[in-house]
C-alpha cells in the first residue's frame, strides 16, 4: 500500500473499526458490544487451531501474534482471513510447522538462514531477532532467509525491532501477481517493504507498502464485501484494467506501483528481490509457486531483515525523528476534517479504537470461517464480549 493509497478512503462493510486509509467507522452495535471479539479471545482461538494440528506451543503463539497484530491494526487482509490458508498448508503437508530455522553462514553483521520449509512468521521472528543481536554489536546487520513460507505483514517484524530501539526493515518476495511495466503477464510478487523507526516515548514511524498498487489481500477483501475496486489496481485475464475484484482474483494480475506505464513499482519489486529471494538463494520472480497451489513444490520464499542501532550513530536520533513527525502532523491540512498523518498514525488510531471497543467486530464471512474451522478441528469457538 503506497502512501497515497494508505490514506485514501477505504470502507469495508460490516467492520466495526476503521480500515487502513479511512478515519470512518461502522459502529455496528458497538454501544451494546454485540459481536465484539476480544483480542485475547481471537488470539486463543488461532493459537489452539495451530496446536490442534500438532504445532508446538511457541510456534503457535508466534502465528497467533502475527495474525492478531494485523487485525488489530486494521489490516484485515492479513489477519484472521489468512488462518485457513495457513492451516491448509499444514494439513496438506506443504510446510513443516515445527521446523527450526538454521543459520547456514554468517559474519559479524550478516547471516543466511535456511527456514527448512517452516512457518514464515516463526522464521521471520528468528531472523529479525538475530539481526538485532548482531546490530547491537556492529551497528547494522542484515539477515536473509530461504526455505520459508508466507509470513504475514512486514510491520510485525519491523515494529518488533522499533520496540527495542532499533530501526527495522523487512522485505519478502511473494507469489507472482505483478504485471511489470509494459508487460502482458505476471512475473514479480507484491514484494512488500516495511521500515519502522523509534521516536521519543512510544512514538514511531511505521511504513508497510506493497510494490504493486495494492496488496492482493485487499482485492480479496473488496470481493468478499462485494465492492468495486478503483481503476489502476488490477487487470482482467485479457490484460485490461477492471473495477471488478472477481476478475482480478481470477486473473491474479495486479498493476505495479505507479501504474503500468511507470517503472517505479517494477523497480521497487526488483529491489526487494535483490534483498530477499536473490540474496538468500530462494525462489524468485516467476519461479515462486502460487500460494495454495496443489503441488509438492515448496514455496521457498525469500525474506530479508535489516536492523540498525541508532545508538551507534550521532546521539539524538529519536528526538530528531519526533521533531520531524510532529512538524508534519501540525501542517495545515487541505481538508480540515482530515488531519495530516505520518505513516503509522492510522494504525495507532485503529488500535486505540479497537482497544476502547474491547475487541474486533469481524464480518459474517470471518465468523462463518471461524465456525467452520471450529467444528472441523474440535476447537472451542470464540466468545463475544
Amino acid at each position: 500500500m503506497v502512501f497515497s493509497k494508505v490514506f485514501k478512503l477505504f470502507t469495508t462493510k460490516a467492520l466495526a473499526v476503521p480500515t487502513r486509509g479511512t478515519g470512518k467507522c461502522n459502529n455496528k452495535d458497538s454501544k451494546t458490544n454485540e459481536n465484539v471479539v476480544p483480542l485475547n479471545e481471537i488470539h486463543r482461538f488461532i493459537r489452539e487451531c495451530f496446536e490442534k494440528l500438532g504445532v508446538k506451543k511457541e510456534n503457535a503463539l508466534i502465528m497467533a501474534d502475527g495474525l492478531v497484530a494485523a487485525d488489530h491494526r486494521g489490516i484485515f487482509s492479513h489477519g484472521l482471513s489468512r488462518l485457513e490458508p495457513y492451516l491448509n498448508d499444514i494439513t496438506n503437508k506443504r510446510c513443516d510447522p515445527n521446523a527450526c530455522p538454521k543459520i547456514m553462514m554468517e559474519s559479524a553483521s550478516t547471516a543466511a538462514v535456511n527456514g527448512n520449509n517452516g512457518l514464515g512468521a516463526v522464521i521471520g521472528v528468528f531472523c529479525m531477532d538475530l539481526a538485532m543481536k548482531k546490530a547491537s554489536e556492529t551497528g547494522i546487520a542484515i539477515v536473509v532467509a530461504n526455505g520459508s513460507n508466507h509470513f504475514g505483514i512486514n510491520m510485525f517484524y519491523t515494529e518488533r525491532a522499533a520496540e527495542k530501539g532499533f530501526i527495522g526493515m523487512a522485505f519478502t518476495n511473494t507469489s507472482p501477481v505483478m504485471v511489470p511495466a509494459g508487460a502482458k503477464d505476471v512475473c514479480l510478487g507484491t514484494n512488500p517493504i516495511s521500515i519502522s523507526a523509534p521516536a521519543e516515548g512510544k512514538d514511531r514511524m511505521v511504513m508497510d507498502l506493497a510494490t504493486t498498487a495494492v496488496s492482493f489481500g485487499k482485492i480479496e477483501t473488496y470481493r468478499r464485501n462485494k465492492q468495486q475496486i478503483p481503476l489502476g489496481w488490477g487487470l482482467d485475464e485479457t490484460g485490461k484494467e477492471t473495477t471488478d475484484p472477481e476478475l482480478v482474483v481470477k486473473s491474479r494480475k495486479l498493476m505495479p506501483l505507479g501504474g503500468n506505464v511507470s517503472y517505479k513499482g517494477t523497480g521497487f519489486a526488483l529491489m526487494v528481490e535483490c534483498l530477499s529471494g536473490l540474496l538468500a538463494d530462494a525462489a524468485y520472480g516467476p519461479n515462486v509457486r502460487q500460494w495454495g497451489q496443489k503441488t509438492d513444490k515448496p514455496a521457498n520464499l525469500g525474506h530479508g531483515f535489516i536492523a540498525i542501532d541508532p545508538e551507534k550513530f550521532p546521539a539524538g536520533f529519536q528526538k530528531r525523528l519526533s521533531d520531524l513527525l510532529n512538524y508534519i502532523r501540525k501542517m495545515q491540512p487541505v481538508d480540515p476534517n482530515q488531519p495530516v498523518l505520518v505513516p503509522g498514525d492510522l494504525e495507532r488510531k485503529i488500535m486505540e479504537k479497537i482497544n476502547k471497543q474491547g475487541g474486533i467486530v469481524y464480518t459474517p464471512t470471518h465468523m462463518s470461517m471461524v465456525e467452520k474451522v471450529s467444528k472441523e478441528l474440535g476447537v472451542r469457538t470464540v466468545k463475544f464480549k
